[in-house]
């Protein structure tokens, strides 16, 4: 992975973290997330009328990651809505580059050296060290809801990007395949929404219209940046530096003390800084 790949990725994980904090800050999660299924929809539909469409061989795989992405956003609409879910989605995201790993290596060929073997083992050991810690500061026996579906959703996320790795190289244009994805996944949360809220529906979007917007733009923006780099570097790498978007404070604030959340800060940092340079290996 060039500086510039692991640059762009980099770039990628604090917008995918803005974009998430966005989603939770917004406690009804089915209007969260039609504001930002919608609103990367109409930016793909902006979009597609610009940019290369996608090859026919890339299409299969954009069929399957809409379904993937749809299955994410409703695990992840759900998980948010589970009390100790803020303890247990570090697990979800260090969980999935360890199976993007696999399944790229079985299915795409691509079978990461030492180095880029070490960050991923890095990036997962820290996200789930997170939460682990977080059980144990809490005082509390584990969440069984809140692991099941952060384990469900750490596959859905694997599942999509191994997908959409192999879908881009196909596409001829990442550019092409990021629109297009939003217009197929974006459909889906919103019908769901107005079946279920019906003429209330415009009413409750109204007060979040913007800000749901704004986690639309930063939502695209973050997953195009990660699909132009898995055209230039290989999966595994790329899904493990993706995952410095996960920060510690979002956490720590709920499970531990301030001492607590100040070393496992440091550790973390320390962890996370290796990943850079562990990425350029790969």
């Amino acid at each position: 992975m060039t500086p510039l790949v692991a640059t762009a990725v980099l770039i990628a994980a604090f917008t995918h973290a803005g974009w998430n904090a966005i989603a939770h800050a917004i406690k009804d999660q089915l209007v969260s997330f039609t504001l930002i299924s919608g609103g990367g929809l109409l930016i793909g539909a902006a979009a597609a009328a610009f940019v290369p469409f996608p090859a026919a061989d890339a299409w299969p795989y954009l069929a399957l990651s809409a379904a993937l992405h749809v299955t994410y956003m409703l695990l992840l609409m759900r998980s948010f809505t589970l009390g100790d879910f803020g303890q247990m989605y570090p697990i979800a995201r260090g969980t999935a580059p360890l199976v993007v790993t696999v399944l790229a290596a079985v299915f795409v060929g691509e079978r990461p050296d030492g180095w880029a073997t070490a960050g991923v083992a890095v990036a997962s050991a820290g996200l789930v060290g997170m939460a682990l810690w977080g059980i144990r500061g809490s005082g509390k026996r584990p969440h069984r809801p809140a692991i099941v579906a952060a384990l469900a959703t750490g596959l859905a996320i694997a599942g999509y990007t191994t997908v959409d790795g192999v879908g881009v190289r196909a596409s001829g244009s990442s550019l092409g395949y990021i629109a297009w994805l939003m217009i197929l996944e974006g459909v889906a949360i919103p019908v769901y929404a107005l079946y279920r809220r019906r003429s209330a529906l415009p009413a409750q979007l109204r007060p979040y219209a913007l800000r749901g917007l704004l986690g639309a733009a930063l939502s695209v923006a973050a997953y195009g940046l990660v699909l132009w780099a898995q055209t230039r570097a290989a999966l595994a790498p790329v899904a493990a530096l993706r995952e410095s978007s996960i920060t510690p404070r979002s956490y720590s604030d709920h499970y531990e003390s301030p001492q607590e959340a100040q070393d496992r800060h440091h550790r973390r940092r320390a962890c996370l800084d290796l990943l850079p340079y562990l990425a350029y290996a790969g």
